[in-house]
């Protein structure tokens, strides 16, 4: 919520403002259907001051296969050493894996070496929540759960799995898994002090009814509390997509419909809202600030003078990618505009002042985003009369969902972004 409390003022702002801005900036393209750890500067070339911010299901992969668009973007973006011509991070929503997994699976993917520090997955700006990495977490999601979330920096985790081991009597849906006997009671399981949502897990009814105990029961669901306490425990997510794009012709669920299914339980039993002290993954300016640190940090290491002043977001989700990469530009000209100091956007960490002027936002038409295919892969005739897939706590801007930029494929977005900037193809 902190997030959204910083980001007030921008949602207040009028739509005709924005559009302004963008025009001025020269991001405002031509909308509407589509048509039929190294790196290096080319010696003519001359240094990056502008970066990209690549998503990648839908983008870059469908499910396992590498979408055949990808692999002619990466022969402009790769120079003849194997090196990136300029700074990239894969921002992706994705969750259920190790960065370092990820970034392997790119590079045999791609056809050349991706450092993990280039990948951010949905959950990594939990590093910034310190105050919660010693406290008692019980963490939900699949994969390497335990390992990603130390690596997040939290300390003591308790999986769902592990909890509903402790306590066998809490997961009742499936008749196979019930007790044949009632367990004695337990009063030596230590209480939970939070929760972590990093991603869908397998069986949402478990944890889903085990969530729900631990903030029902103040983080002791062997005990059962007259009143649900509230504010309940402090409860950190990411991946806020409703849905998502892998082999299939329709898109997949995703974590967003299964927050969704927890914040609706949770209202519908308590009479209030679920809150969270931290949301993170696209469209969270957080998540685009520390995209934005790396960019950075990338130019710095390669010693670039030139500042990176311009971000072009690509991906294929008009609610988190294009929503999110137009959030963080409006973001950026109210930073500019006001003289803010430079923090993140929950106030987590101090930040060197940004150099960056703008971020673009280019979709693409070769995963959630199809202008061809049956809802809800495109967009409904009427932007006001379109179903709204964001999360609760972002409001419906329909200004916030129109790209900078509408193009067939990856391969595309990086053409118009190289002419644009001037580089050769």
């Amino acid at each position: 919520m902190a997030v959204l409390r910083s980001l007030a003022a921008v949602r207040a702002a009028p739509g005709f403002w924005w559009r302004a801005a963008r025009a001025s900036l020269g991001l405002l393209g031509p909308l509407g259907p589509c048509p039929g750890r190294g790196y290096s500067v080319d010696a003519a070339q001359s240094p990056p001051t502008f970066g990209f911010l690549l998503d990648i299901d839908g983008v870059l992969v469908r499910g396992h296969r590498v979408i055949p668009a990808a692999l002619e973007a990466f022969r402009r973006l790769v120079n003849a050493h194997g090196q990136l011509r300029v700074p990239v991070v894969f921002v992706t929503n994705a969750g259920n894996i190790l960065q370092h997994s990820k970034a392997q699976e790119l590079s045999a993917l791609l056809g050349f070496k991706v450092e993990p520090d280039q990948v951010i997955l949905s959950h990594s700006p939990m590093k910034l929540f310190s105050q919660y990495h010693n406290k008692r977490m019980l963490v939900s999601g699949q994969g390497p759960l335990v390992e990603n979330a130390r690596v997040l920096g939290f300390e003591n985790v308790v999986t769902v799995d592990e909890l509903r081991m402790a306590f066998p009597v809490l997961d009742m849906v499936d008749l196979q898994r019930r007790p044949k006997t009632t367990p004695l009671p337990r009063n030596d399981f230590p209480a939970i002090e939070g929760v972590l949502l990093l991603g869908e897990p397998v069986r949402w009814e478990t944890s889903l009814q085990l969530i729900m105990d631990v903030l029902l029961s103040n983080g002791n669901p062997g005990t059962g509390l007259a009143t649900a306490p509230y504010p309940h425990l402090p409860v950190l997510a990411s991946n806020m997509d409703l849905l998502w794009m892998a082999e299939a012709k329709m898109p997949r669920f995703g974590h967003g419909t299964f927050l969704l299914c927890l914040e609706t339980i949770y209202r519908k039993v308590t009479g209030k809202e679920l809150r969270y002290e931290g949301l993170m993954g696209k469209p969270s300016v957080l998540t685009y600030q520390y995209a934005e640190d790396l960019i950075r940090q990338q130019a710095e290491r390669r010693g670039w003078v030139a500042p990176i002043q311009k971000l072009y977001a690509i991906g294929d989700n008009p609610m988190s990618d294009v929503y999110g990469a137009n959030l963080f530009h409006k973001y950026l000209q109210m930073a500019k505009h006001d003289g803010a100091e430079e923090r993140g956007a929950d106030g987590l960490w101090k930040r060197r002042p940004s150099a960056t002027q703008s971020c673009a936002s280019i979709l693409v038409c070769t995963g959630v985003y199809n202008p061809k295919g049956p809802e809800p892969t495109r967009p409904a005739q009427d932007a006001e009369e379109a179903p709204f897939h964001g999360h609760r706590d972002f409001s419906f801007s329909p200004g916030l969902m129109e790209a900078s930029h509408i193009v067939n494929d990856v391969n595309e977005a990086v053409q118009l972004v190289f002419h644009k900037e001037g580089w050769l193809l």
